[in-house]
């Protein structure tokens, strides 16, 4: 399999992992929703698990995978601030868990552009 082809289903792997690790160990993942947003943490954590589910299954199938991919994109810009409020809820933390948080920091762009990329990609094949 070419890895244009590849591309999609890892990204989709990814995020099914993600979306069921929500599920799985959910309170680290509380811990990293910004305080400003109403209702509970938890509610906020099971929510951006099942998004993370549904784009996984909406990239792993080909007929919705151009669409899902720019969904995931933005998802992916919209989890930033969470990203952020862990560092910045992480800067006492042991330096190898501050390191962690800071780098999630620089991550969120290759995503983003994975997931243009896969857009693209499935754009380009119809």
């Amino acid at each position: 399999m070419p890895r244009s082809e590849r591309s999609p289903l890892l990204l989709a792997g990814l995020l099914a992992a993600a979306g069921v690790a929500h599920f799985a160990t959910p309170r680290p993942f509380d811990a990293t929703i910004p305080r400003a947003l109403p209702g509970s943490p938890r509610a906020w954590t099971y929510g951006s698990g099942v998004v993370e589910l549904a784009l996984a299954a909406g990239i792993a199938a080909p007929r919705t995978r151009a669409v899902a991919a720019k969904a995931a994109a933005a998802f992916f810009v919209g989890v930033f601030p969470a990203n952020v409020q862990m560092a910045v809820d992480w800067r006492h933390r042991p330096a190898p868990l501050r390191r962690a948080a800071l780098a999630r920091l620089p991550l969120q762009l290759p995503l983003v552009l994975w997931a243009r990329g896969v857009a693209r990609n499935e754009e380009g094949r119809s």
